[in-house]
């Protein structure tokens, strides 16, 4: 669910302040997520105390990183969120800076195909899930982004327009 809500997130940001900043706030999105992972892989390479009450092994199952699934995450992230922007500003020249809608829909729904199907493919390719499963998964993970990405456009109006005359909007020559 926290997941295609940061389309949400990154299309405010171009909205408010621009491609750039945008492509700042992705990259680092993916530096933050990177340095966990680094936490998350030493935690794990470290033996548990004594007084602990998770162990070794129940640490590694819970919080335990699969190298293929991390990586076919983080390239999908990128991706998706970088085609975002920049459909999102291509929308936004196309009408002039009007239908937010419009550019806040085709820009995510687009662009959560895109990282879906990396995501997917690039798992099917490290035989972490089968290519039978492939298209199921694809359909069902696709579908319910696509209802997310319907469900905040009038989370974007709302937010724009308490926004409006506190900051000023970036253009849409951006």
């Amino acid at each position: 669910m926290p997941y295609p809500i940061t389309f949400l997130v990154t299309d405010l940001i171009s909205e408010l302040y621009g491609k750039k900043k945008a492509d700042q706030v992705v990259i680092t999105g993916l530096v933050a997520a990177l340095f966990v992972m680094g936490l998350i892989l030493l935690a794990d390479s470290l033996p548990h105390t004594d007084w602990s009450p998770v162990n070794s092994e129940m640490f590694t199952k819970v919080f335990g990183l699969f190298g293929p699934a991390v990586f076919a995450s983080m390239i999908a992230y990128l991706s998706a969120q970088l085609v975002d922007i920049r459909l999102f500003h291509f929308w936004k020249r196309l009408t002039k800076g009007k239908h937010l809608w419009l550019r806040n829909n085709a820009s995510t729904i687009v662009s959560q195909f895109v990282d879906t199907a990396t995501v997917l493919s690039l798992l099917c390719f490290a035989n972490v899930i089968t290519w039978d499963k492939f298209l199921p998964l694809l359909e069902n993970g696709f579908l319910f982004k696509v209802i997310i990405a319907l469900v905040d456009t009038p989370i974007i109006y709302g937010v724009i327009y308490m926004l409006k005359g506190k900051i000023d909007i970036a253009p849409y020559e951006d």
